[in-house]
């Protein structure tokens, strides 16, 4: 007498769909802001940006004289909070001029204050 085998037939084994978050475009520049600084500084200095959103590396951020008329620029991508800065030209740090928000540090001098809403 014949047996007949019997098949097997193997399911393919499932995945399990996993929610990965992902954040739209609109949520992600909620989160930031792009914020411009500026000073003013003697042509030819080499002029930094340092602050709490770079752990104060003095040589981080370079900010450049786009138009050669003393005015030092740059954009930074900051998250939504309080930030505080200063520039380093010429390796000398400076609080911002134009800042009327100015907080003292633990060295006894003061840091400008940018509030990012």
């Amino acid at each position: 007498m014949k047996t007949k085998a019997k098949e097997t037939v193997q399911k393919p084994t499932e995945k399990k769909a996993v929610a990965k978050k992902t954040v739209s475009p609109v949520e992600k520049k909620e989160k930031t802001k792009r914020v411009a600084f500026s000073v003013r500084a003697k042509g030819g200095s080499k002029v930094f940006l340092a602050g709490s959103f770079n752990d104060w590396n003095p040589t981080a951020k370079e900010m450049v004289d786009k138009a050669d008329n003393g005015i030092f620029t740059t954009n930074v991508n900051l998250p939504l909070g309080t930030h505080e800065y200063k520039f380093v030209i010429d390796g000398i740090w400076c609080v911002d001029p134009e800042c009327p928000e100015w907080r003292q540090n633990d060295h006894g001098t003061l840091n400008s204050v940018k509030e990012v809403k």
